[in-house]
């Protein structure tokens, strides 16, 4: 965990226009810098989603209940090698064929830690089998369970305080997909990588994720 924060992250712009890198301690610092990130939901036949509740030792939201995965790209690496790759150390899974379903901007304070969240979030989906093998590693993942994401949105307007604040912006994405396999093939700004809905469409984009 110490090692990662000293991992360099992808700045970008508000359209997801890379602008430079810094390291992910001091991305995460108030009042944090936007920075290119990815949120990845594996989705058995059933439509269910794997959630992971993060260690304790976690930097940011420990404890909380999550997404299957989530990490940063370094700068210059397409989301979904880099999420591959998280999802073999995190979760013991992979490679798996991941499609982008929309970009999610958050912005949150965690009270607990006093760090910050300040992401351009690209949402990515994999359909898995539903015997998916699984070998969490404990420095990252408590525990995981698998969930109806309609049964979850309702949970997480009764109990947010037991999920990580951007859960519900990355779910939303899953239920009411923007990427490029739902609105078709859309020019790319230089320096950024393919994105699903702008960040400016995202309404949490204020409000945390």
């Amino acid at each position: 965990m110490t090692s990662r924060e000293g991992h360099l992250v992808e700045l970008v712009d508000d359209d997801g226009r890379a602008l430079g890198e810094d390291t992910v301690a001091a991305a995460h610092q108030p009042p944090g810098r936007l920075h290119r990130a990815f949120s990845v939901l594996l989705v058995d036949p059933e439509g269910r989603i794997l959630l992971q509740q993060r260690a304790a030792v976690k930097t940011r939201f420990p404890l909380r209940w999550a997404n299957s995965c989530c990490g940063h790209p370094l700068p210059g690496q397409r989301p979904a090698e880099a999420a591959n790759q998280r999802l073999a150390e995190e979760l013991g899974v992979g490679p798996v064929d991941l499609t982008e379903v929309g970009v999610y901007a958050y912005h949150a304070d965690d009270p607990a830690t006093g760090r910050v969240e300040f992401e351009y979030d690209h949402v990515l989906r994999a359909d898995v089998p539903a015997d998916l093998p699984t070998r969490p590693d404990p420095a990252e993942v408590a525990t995981l369970r698998w969930v109806d994401p309609h049964e979850l949105v309702a949970d997480l307007a009764a109990n947010p305080s037991a999920y990580a604040p951007w859960l519900g912006g990355v779910v939303d994405r899953l239920l009411r997909p923007a990427g490029p396999a739902a609105d078709g093939p859309a020019a790319v700004p230089a320096g950024a990588s393919p994105s699903g809905a702008p960040a400016d469409q995202a309404p949490e984009r204020s409000g945390g994720r």
